[in-house]
């Protein structure tokens, strides 16, 4: 495959990583120099990996072109380029539908919407796909696992639940700085709580055929200190305000795909 990158940030920065990374990578990447410094790091990192003079010229080299620029510059970036019938087009702006990415790269016909995670750069990432077509999926079950869906509606819900990192994280910091406050060093009490929960995400994955309610229940023991913990943050909305969260990050994302505008950053 000769996969060539319309944008080079983080995401960009991960997949490359992944690929090249995998010892059965079999592609010749492209990337735009949109950011010079990214573009410079990966391809003097990685056999395979080159830097277009412009975004063009990552087009007429390749065959599949993943779109990872950001929804606000995005109508203007790709209205410049002129894309192939044989393209396969692969679209990581989340405020951007099916239907819009499709009129702008057109005559390119094979177009998907992808939503990969920065864990693709450890072959890692749970990637939403829709529509699920089979050289995106082949792509990015090589960087973790393919969940593939038949709506646009799934797919904008998939992108929503990824805008939770950053309060996942923000969680587990106030847990930790909590710990601190009580003796333990940072480093230490930092890396203490990334490996519980870490080790508690592997429980999960290794037990598909447990629900995370039942899990939650198996964990909460009536009387015990989990309980306690939980029912004092049901207690004080904080599960309510999860839903609630979503429920608005759902609504500006999916208005775009309604109207066809740009609007969210991922």
């Amino acid at each position: 495959m000769k996969l060539g990158f319309i944008g080079t940030g983080e995401i960009t920065s991960s997949i490359v990583t992944g690929l090249c990374s995998s010892f059965t990578m079999r592609h010749s990447i492209r990337l735009s120099p949109r950011n010079t410094a990214i573009a410079k790091e990966l391809a003097n990192r990685f056999n395979g990996v080159s830097i277009s003079s412009c975004n063009q010229e990552v087009l007429d080299h390749c065959d599949t072109i993943v779109i990872a620029v950001r929804p606000q510059v995005a109508r203007d970036v790709l209205s410049e380029l002129h894309f192939r019938p044989d393209h396969q087009v692969v679209s990581l702006v989340s405020a951007l539908s099916l239907r819009s990415v499709s009129e702008i790269v057109a005559p390119a016909v094979r177009v998907t919407r992808a939503v990969p995670l920065p864990s693709t750069a450890k072959r890692l990432s749970p990637t939403g796909i829709y529509p699920p077509e089979p050289a995106a999926c082949d792509l990015f079950a090589a960087l973790g696992t393919v969940f593939a869906v038949e709506s646009e509606n799934e797919f904008d819900a998939m992108c929503t639940v990824t805008a939770s990192i950053a309060a996942y994280f923000a969680f587990i910091e106030r847990i930790g700085s909590w710990l601190a406050q009580h003796g333990i060093p940072e480093s230490k009490a930092r890396d203490y709580i990334a490996r519980m929960f870490w080790g508690l995400t592997a429980s999960a994955v290794d037990a598909p055929e447990r629900s995370l309610q039942s899990l939650t229940g198996n964990h909460a023991t009536a009387g015990g200190i989990n309980e306690q913990f939980l029912r004092y943050l049901i207690e004080h909305g904080l599960l309510t305000n999860v839903s609630e969260a979503l429920d608005a990050v759902l609504s500006r994302i999916s208005a775009p795909s309604q109207s066809s505008d740009v609007g969210t950053a991922y």
